[in-house]
C-alpha cells in the first residue's frame, strides 16, 4: 500500500520542533504517511497564494501540528481555511503534552484535537483514508445513476 501524501501545518515560529518530529515520525518503514509539504515562513501577501492552494490540494490530508501559539497563527489559519476549501481531510494533533495547546483560528469547536501518538496518527490517516475513499465512491455511483 501506498504512502498518503500529508502537509504538515505548524507554527513555524515555534513549532519548528514538532514539524522535525513528524518527519521523523514519517520515515518510520509503518508510519503509513509522506511529509510531501508543509508550512513555510510567509508574508501576509502570500498567505493565499497559489502555491499555498496547490500544495494543500495535492495533498491527501494535512496534519495541523497543534502548539501553544496555534491560535495566533495567521499562516496556520490560512493554511487550514484552504483545506476547508480544498476539502483537503485534516487532522488536529495536540503538539505538546506538557502545555496548553489551541486550534488554529477557522478549527470547528466539535473537531477534536488527538492526543499525538504514533498509533493515534495512523489511526486517524487511516480513517480519513477510508472516508474519502467512500465519498469518492458514493460521488461516482451518484453521477453514473443520474446520467440517460
Amino acid at each position: 500500500m501506498s504512502k498518503v501524501h500529508v502537509f504538515a501545518s505548524f507554527d513555524i515560529e515555534h513549532d519548528q520542533d514538532l514539524y522535525e518530529q513528524l518527519l521523523e515520525q514519517s520515515e518510520s518503514p509503518n508510519s503509513g504517511f509522506e511529509v510531501s509539504s508543509g508550512s513555510v515562513r510567509t508574508t501576509g501577501a502570500s498567505l493565499g497564494s497559489e502555491s499555498l492552494r496547490r500544495r494543500i490540494r495535492e495533498a491527501d490530508q494535512m496534519i495541523v501540528l497543534c502548539g501553544e501559539h496555534a491560535a495566533g497563527s495567521a499562516p496556520m489559519s490560512a493554511e487550514l481555511r484552504i483545506a476547508q476549501e480544498e476539502r483537503t481531510p485534516y487532522i488536529l494533533l495536540w503538539g505538546r503534552r506538557e502545555i496548553m495547546c489551541t486550534k488554529p483560528i477557522g478549527a470547528k469547536t466539535a473537531e477534536g484535537m488527538y492526543s499525538w501518538t504514533r498509533r493515534i496518527l495512523q489511526d486517524q490517516i487511516s480513517l480519513r483514508t477510508r472516508k474519502a475513499t467512500a465519498d469518492a465512491a458514493v460521488k461516482a455511483a451518484c453521477l453514473a445513476h443520474r446520467k440517460p
